[in-house]
């Protein structure tokens, strides 16, 4: 069931189960993702499963092998370097114009995003704190007023939130998002570009430490 009573698709339910347990490290990097099992884990047939896949793979989260089957994908040091230097440029945008262009529904929604994250990080959930990060940015691009930016983040969505899952100082995140929020309130434009410059810099160090304490040396 989804919201408002209706049914979802299996293919739209299988794409979000394995979109999740990747994106919160149920299923790390190199797991391999064969039909028939997940057909089975799942209780559905191989066919959405087999979408799936190919979903996910369209937005950079595992590698299709031959017949039937996938593996999650590995992020190498490149990679990663490549989506920071997008996200920076894509962000320094998003949120200039968010602090803008907001009515006071976006900035309600916003604040909400924000609050939810704020609850997780001092309760130290980490799954509840990084997705609501990753909400707080997704509403940031849509109160920012542009559909190509929101299209742009909709390319850009599922390995933007790999790269927040790699963020374990949930509390620094959310003290960021906050100063970024009250910027944004305030429509101060220039203030929000410089936040935003440092909130990528601070991304960039956290995800590096991260992969030195949890993942093996990552590939250039």
């Amino acid at each position: 069931m989804v919201a408002g009573g209706g049914f979802e698709p299996e293919s739209v339910r299988v794409i979000r189960r394995l979109r999740d347990d990747i994106l919160d490290g149920v299923r790390p990097p190199g797991s391999k993702l064969v039909e028939r099992d997940l057909a089975t884990e799942l209780g559905v047939s191989r066919v959405p499963v087999r979408d799936a896949l190919a979903t996910l793979a369209a937005e950079g989260l595992v590698t299709l092998r031959p017949r039937t089957w996938a593996v999650v994908r590995e992020f190498t040091a490149r990679d990663v370097a490549d989506l920071i230097e997008v996200r920076s440029a894509f962000e320094a945008v998003t949120f200039q114009l968010a602090a803008r262009r907001h009515d006071a529904e976006g900035l309600r929604r916003l604040r909400a995003d924000l609050d939810a994250e704020l609850r997780a990080a001092r309760a130290g959930d980490a799954v509840r704190a990084r997705r609501a990060a990753a909400d707080f940015h997704e509403t940031a691009t849509v109160i920012a007023g542009n559909d190509l930016l929101i299209e742009l983040g909709q390319v850009l969505r599922s390995r933007m939130r790999w790269l927040l899952g790699r963020h374990d100082d949930l509390r620094l995140v959310a003290d960021e998002h906050r100063e970024l929020y009250e910027a944004i309130a305030d429509r101060d434009a220039a203030r929000v570009g410089e936040l935003v410059a440092r909130h990528v810099e601070t991304s960039d160090r956290l995800t590096r430490e991260h992969a030195t304490r949890h993942e093996p040396a990552a590939r250039p």
